[in-house]
């Protein structure tokens, strides 16, 4: 080798060993750069001093227990009990928790030593350990206590409104009514509603107990109120959860059935016209590029809110996506297994029937299948938008931003709902393709 050479080489080395020790620098100063940026750019120390641990944890009580309230209105002196505040789940007007005590002088205790007393002219009384006792009194708009001016974080006052948070309950002070929320583990009537006669009674009562109701089975009886129950609505559930399913079920079969014969406009090996080609594969580039839920809001001005909209949205969306994978397949095709069709004299459309179809069975199930369960969760999300589905109902729940076991509720089902359709569409595959899922 000649000096030529060896310098030639020596270079190239060189070259190679800075090159390599310019990437060994320069990705971890681009990663610095990049975390940098999200750091000023999601505001994180701003968001990190907005943040409330106070409130997350108020949300994640609030969706697996429940709370009763006791509230007297203050110009009519009226008490009123009820589980979450709902007429519909309102204590009877001879009934009342135990935990609650007295005529004149109403006592709430809410345990752990502390006490709310109800005392006549809308005077209130509220008694926690460690701490003086707090006195308010109602006097139309206005709210006077005896609390000091410097108050620890768990008590917010003003002259219209006090609100008192302890570890056993909240105090909510105004000048229209006076209110005690207290809370308890569980979700509340779920079952059955206060006015149902199998309220508080055990599984054998029911099944093997005397009739409870005088005009009806004991078992008939309890499926008819938990199926209409009230609050927690359990037959519109059912019927939100159907609505769901057939949203997706609709557009993704619907997209499968229109995208097949698209994809063979779109294959090169099938439509030899490239205008067709070009024009099938922008069709499909046009309704993809455009997400499910912006065909949603604008279906939903052109057709109005519905279940149907949602499905059209999704059908749309998935034409685009099927017919570029169908159209893949299809290029990919074993051309053995056509000609061994045709040389039987099949004709073209028996030749797409018998030598191509059987090809792409196996592919076409996986990604429908697949769409299928992946769109049962999109269809939570477009039944949102489009007003149907259990979508709806989980939104309605989140925006009152009162009944958190309801969200919990809902998004339990949504879970349950997506772990069922992947079962099926995995049990689909195992029988229909000759897989199974691990």
């Amino acid at each position: 080798m000649t000096a030529a050479d060896l310098n030639f080489a020596k270079s190239q080395a060189d070259g190679l060993f800075r090159r390599k020790r310019l990437i060994g620098f320069g990705i971890p100063a681009v990663i610095v750069l990049y975390l940098s940026y999200i750091f000023f750019a999601f505001d994180l120390p701003g968001l990190a001093q907005r943040a409330s641990l106070d409130n997350a944890v108020t949300l994640v009580s609030d969706s697996w227990s429940h709370k009763v309230h006791v509230t007297r209105n203050n110009r009519t002196g009226e008490m009123e009990y009820a589980v979450e505040g709902e007429r519909k789940g309102r204590y009877p007007e001879d009934q009342r928790p135990d935990w609650v005590s007295g005529d004149d002088v109403i006592t709430v205790d809410l345990g752990a030593g502390h006490l709310v007393r109800y005392l006549p002219d809308n005077r209130t009384e509220i008694d926690i350990p460690g701490f003086p006792m707090i006195e308010a009194r109602a006097e139309g708009r206005i709210v006077s206590t005896n609390l000091p001016d410097e108050l620890p974080e768990w008590i917010s006052a003003s002259d219209r409104r006090v609100a008192i948070k302890t570890p056993e309950g909240r105090i909510t002070l105004t000048g229209a009514r006076t209110e005690v929320f207290n809370y308890f583990p569980g979700w509340e009537l779920f079952w059955f509603t206060l006015d149902s006669p199998y309220h508080g009674q055990n599984l054998a009562t029911i099944v093997f107990g005397k009739r409870l109701d005088p005009t009806r089975s004991n078992l008939s009886g309890a499926v008819y109120d938990w199926w209409n129950n009230a609050m927690w609505r359990h037959k519109d559930v059912a019927w939100a959860i159907g609505e769901t399913m057939l949203m997706a079920f609709l557009g993704t079969m619907g997209a499968a059935i229109i995208a097949l014969p698209l994809g063979f406009l779109a294959a090169k090996r099938f439509s030899p016209l490239m205008v067709v080609r070009a024009t099938t594969r922008r069709l499909f580039d046009f309704v993809r590029g455009v997400d499910a839920l912006i065909w949603t809001v604008v279906l939903a001005r052109a057709f109005g809110p519905g279940p149907l909209t949602g499905a059209l949205a999704i059908l749309i969306t998935d034409t685009g996506t099927f017919g570029k994978i169908f159209s893949e397949a299809l290029e990919n095709v074993d051309q053995k297994q056509i000609e061994g069709v045709a040389s039987t004299g099949a004709k073209p459309m028996q030749r797409y029937r018998f030598g191509v179809i059987p090809q792409l069975v196996p592919v076409l199930l996986a990604q429908i299948l697949y769409f299928l369960e992946s769109n049962t969760r999109s269809a939570t999300i477009i039944g949102a938008i489009t007003g149907g589905g259990i979508g709806l109902m989980l939104t309605q729940a989140i925006q009152t931003q009162k009944d958190w076991e309801e969200v919990a509720y809902y998004i339990a089902l949504v879970i349950a709902m997506v772990m069922f359709m992947d079962w099926v569409s995995g049990w689909l595959r195992s029988k229909l393709i000759g897989r199974k899922d691990s």
